[in-house]
Parts: C-alpha cells; sequence; structure tokens
C-alpha cells in the first residue's frame, strides 16, 4: 500500500502527533479529498460554490501552512502527508478540468507544488502513481476521448530539503 511506500517506520500516526494528525484530517478530508468531487458532482450552482470555495480555501491555508515547515505535521510524513498526495497528484490533470476545480491548478502554488513533487519522489512512490490510468480512469466514460495533457513533471526538483530533517 501506498502508506507503507511513503513510511518506512511502520507507524504513520505516531502517538505524540495524532492529534495533530486528527485535526489536520478532519480539515482536508471533506474540504479537499472529499471537496473536489463535491464540486465536481455538485447538482446545483450555489452547492458548487460553497464545495470550491471551501477547496480553495483550505488550499490556501495549506499552501501558507507549507511555506514554514516541510510536512503537514511534523518533521517527518505522516498520514496526513499520504493523505493529500492522492487528492494533490490527481489535482491537475484531473479535478481542474473535469471536476471544474480551476481557479488555480497546484503548480500554481509554489509551496504545494514543491511539496508535492517532494513526496512523488520519496523512493517507490513514483511506481504507485500512472497518470495515464488516472487520466482515463476519469475521462473514460462516457465518449472515452483522454486528455493528452497537462505536461507533469513530478521528478522535477523541488525546494523542501530548505527544511531541516527530523531528528
Amino acid at each position: 500500500p501506498l502508506s507503507k511506500t511513503f513510511i518506512k517506520d511502520p507507524q504513520a500516526k505516531p502517538q505524540p502527533l495524532r492529534g495533530e494528525i486528527d485535526a489536520v484530517n478532519a480539515l482536508v478530508y471533506p474540504a479537499v479529498n472529499n471537496g473536489v468531487y463535491r464540486a465536481g458532482f455538485a447538482t446545483t450552482q450555489a452547492a458548487y460554490e460553497e464545495a470550491f470555495g471551501e477547496l480553495f480555501s483550505t488550499l490556501d491555508m495549506l499552501e501558507d501552512r507549507l511555506s514554514k515547515q516541510r510536512y503537514l505535521v511534523g518533521g517527518r510524513i505522516t498520514e496526513a502527508d499520504c493523505r493529500l498526495f492522492t487528492t494533490l497528484v490527481r489535482f491537475d490533470p484531473v479535478y481542474v478540468g473535469h471536476f471544474k476545480c480551476n481557479l488555480r491548478r497546484i503548480a500554481d502554488y509554489p509551496n504545494l507544488s514543491n511539496y508535492l513533487r517532494d513526496l512523488y519522489q520519496v523512493p517507490g512512490v513514483a511506481g504507485t502513481v500512472n497518470l495515464h490510468h488516472i487520466k482515463s480512469h476519469y475521462y473514460g466514460n462516457p465518449t472515452r476521448i483522454v486528455p493528452v495533457g497537462p505536461e507533469l513533471d513530478y521528478s522535477a526538483p523541488h525546494d523542501r530539503a530548505r527544511f531541516r530533517k527530523a531528528a
């Protein structure tokens, strides 16, 4: 599983960080992980705009948080990072266009985009990401026309090493 790929220490939720991890997850899940689906499957303009607003205000908050630290909680990769990664890696290739989450791309957020590349470059993680499959899954129905772009290079250098590693 992705969590074992990300975290060499099998404890993705260490006891001293559990409260903060739970708090971050409680913010990220409804507004970001589920927020893209709430926007994409909204059946009213009001529901779409509510989900859209919550999504981007939370991404803005995460951008600010990641301007001060390498990972979401503490100085190591935790469950919170694994949960956010799965949405961020799909955001620009799928959610921007297909789910109308188009105020900004992750590429437009300097800290989130560097954070995404940092996590992608953790040994073993890139092997869990198949962008062609991701796009085919979302765009394949009903027309089976899958967009060619965007061009993404998650292997490009990132700046996250500017934060000290945990002891």
